[in-house]
């Protein structure tokens, strides 16, 4: 089986998570500068078989668009012609962040820690994708 790879995408940096080629597990992978993104996507899935891409989908409380919305679709228009036969999934990330930083309370992690955003969107990619798996 090819491994399923979730993006919590942002302006500045990109959470990533991947999961074991079982598709069991979700891993955080790493946090990318958004700018370099595609490149290690690339990079990625030349040495690993991916079946899926999922990627969050930024949406108000009252599902409207936030500000990195049309960002975020762009994106996936760019992954689609990237990768076209790769299929990419839009997933709920409303909350991630906040459940990612709780989780680093849970974990026990230090504030200094916890305040690290690249780790924060990590954990968020990571439980996008673990809740994406579930279901």
């Amino acid at each position: 089986m090819a491994r399923i790879i979730s993006i919590d995408y942002g302006k500045k940096r990109t959470g990533l998570a991947v999961t074991d080629p079982m598709q069991i597990i979700a891993t955080g992978l790493t946090t990318v500068d958004t700018q370099l993104l595609m490149k290690f996507l690339k990079d990625y899935i030349s040495k690993e078989p991916v079946e899926k891409i999922i990627i969050g989908d930024p949406r108000n409380l009252d599902d409207s668009e936030t500000h990195i919305t049309a960002d975020v679709q762009a994106f996936i228009k760019r992954l689609n012609k990237e990768f076209p036969k790769i299929p990419v999934t839009t997933v709920d990330e409303r909350y991630t962040s906040k459940m990612a930083t709780r989780a680093m309370l849970d974990m026990g992690m230090k504030k200094k820690d916890r305040r690290n955003k690249a780790l924060v969107d990590e954990i968020a990619a990571t439980l996008m994708l673990q809740e994406y798996l579930e279901k």
